[in-house]
């Protein structure tokens, strides 16, 4: 199987997808990977070395090219961020990629699952979950599931709820699903299991129960998280705090939109335990480790800006299905463009432009960037808090504060798509162009797709407000940018 036929990886955009890719390649496997939008994988340090194929599950005649030759196949696709009935989504995308896969000759499917005793009553996102591993199998291709719990990492979603509410709450209202126990899992620990699968012939066809060290409750994993931290928190029981608003609260209180928390608090009600040690038997040089080292390690790589992937990264975002607008001439889209010639090298410009956010913030006015940030998040937006991945490298697909990257070429173009609630569709574009005196053109440009009549007015409504911004943002840019160069 290594180095002959090639590994095809689905979600190889998304958290776990990610990161299992450069250790395939590490490995020495040949990997192919699955994509519906390969400009997503621009500014990952294995695009290179990858086969790519453009493809998308939820269209059966996309997938037999992304499939051909393939000895085995890892699904680690989820549907969970898209609003609307995404367990029926996620079940329709697995028999489409099981009848392929089958069509195909594959010799073996590699899921990830999760965790959760299916004698009793699953939330809807863990009945989901095990439901589509059902459907993989019921192709015919021999799966070996994985079922994981909680997944501790950095830049996981499990890990940035823990952090956010532990980082700035003292005292945290604690509903029931708090003192549920749960066995959390190191991202580092399943992507061993994830990799180890394709040199243990006896796991496949099995469905293996896989978790961390110790058994805790979320309870014990934000004082274990306050304990690491040095941070004091005391935590007062409220029986009373429905999912729904908790999933609210949560939403106000973190980067995780409701749509996602919902479903996540739901099956926090279930205990998420081992109960089957099978996979301690097939893989026993894989020793899990404790939460406790799994939180350490993690919030290690943020402070050294060595985070692969985080929860946002994946296509399935709130923006669902619609595709990346492709800026041609075209009827009703309003154009706010600034230019702007620069002091410096198309590298330091590109260099600044692609480093707005974050920490570093946006150069100008970055209070009313907050401001902007604190009514998405009261209208229901992600709001501000996402921040983004790295101080200085971007990748496209990845979330930045209100923003998702949409396009990067590197030296020369930076395109944003806005992800705040807006009465339409909105983009944000530089571009750094060489002039023959070594000086750069500095171009600044905001797109805007309006709906309906409320598209116009918050147009036209912002325009001075716009005015002032963006105006002052790209004389920051060309002043940091020339700063840089001198």
């Amino acid at each position: 199987m290594r180095k002959q036929a090639p590994i095809l990886v689905t979600g190889a955009t998304g958290y776990v997808g990610g990161r299992l890719v450069p250790r395939l390649l590490d490995a020495g496997y040949r990997v192919r990977v699955l994509v519906r939008d390969p400009s997503r994988l621009q500014g990952r340090p294995w695009a290179g070395q990858v086969e790519v194929e453009q493809a998308d599950v939820l269209q059966p005649e996309t997938l037999s090219a992304a499939l051909a030759g393939v000895s085995a196949a890892y699904y680690l696709v989820h549907s969970m961020a898209i609003a609307g009935d995404f367990p029926q989504r996620d079940l329709i995308a697995a028999r489409n990629f099981g009848a392929a896969a089958k069509a195909a000759g594959v010799e073996r499917i590699i899921y990830l699952g999760g965790l959760g005793d299916s004698q009793t009553t699953l939330s809807k996102h863990l009945r989901s979950r095990q439901e589509t591993g059902t459907i993989l199998r019921e192709a015919g291709v021999p799966v070996t599931e994985f079922r994981a719990g909680i997944i501790i990492g950095s830049g996981s979603v499990s890990y940035e709820i823990i952090r956010y509410l532990t980082e700035r709450l003292p005292i945290i209202l604690a509903p029931g699903w708090v003192f549920t126990p749960a066995q959390p899992i190191a991202i580092r620990d399943v992507l061993a299991y994830l990799k180890a699968a394709l040199e243990v012939p006896e796991s496949t066809g099995r469905t293996l129960e896989i978790g961390g060290a110790g058994v805790l409750s979320y309870k014990e994993m934000i004082l274990g998280y306050a304990h690491a931290r040095k941070l004091y928190r005391i935590l007062i029981p409220v029986p009373a705090l429905t999912p729904k608003l908790s999933a609210r609260l949560l939403h106000a209180l973190t980067p995780i939109p409701e749509n996602i928390a919902l479903p996540l608090i739901e099956g926090l009600r279930n205990e998420v335990l081992v109960r089957d040690h099978t996979a301690h038997r097939l893989f026993p040089n894989i020793v899990p480790i404790h939460y406790l080292t799994a939180v350490q390690l993690a919030f290690i790589r943020q402070e050294t800006g060595k985070v692969e992937t985080i929860w946002s990264t994946a296509l399935a975002t709130s923006q669902g299905d619609k595709p990346p607008v492709a800026f041609t001439d075209r009827e009703g889209i309003n154009l706010e463009s600034r230019q702007m010639v620069v002091a410096a090298s198309p590298a330091a410009v590109y260099q600044v432009f692609t480093g707005l956010g974050g920490q570093r913030g946006w150069l100008y006015a970055d209070w009313m960037w907050h401001w902007r940030g604190r009514i998405d998040r009261m209208l229901g937006g992600v709001g501000f808090r996402r921040g983004r991945r790295h101080p200085d490298e971007i990748q496209v697909g990845e979330a930045l504060d209100f923003w998702r990257v949409e396009a990067v070429e590197p030296g020369r173009l930076f395109r944003l798509r806005a992800e705040m609630r807006a009465p339409g569709r909105a983009w944000l574009q530089f571009e750094a162009q060489a002039l023959q005196d070594g000086k750069t053109l500095l171009t600044q440009t905001a797109f805007f797709f309006p709906r309906g009549l409320a598209g116009p007015l918050y147009w036209y409504g912002l325009y001075p407000v716009h005015k002032v911004i963006f105006s002052g943002l790209i004389r920051s840019i060309a002043r940091r940018a020339e700063a840089i160069e001198a």
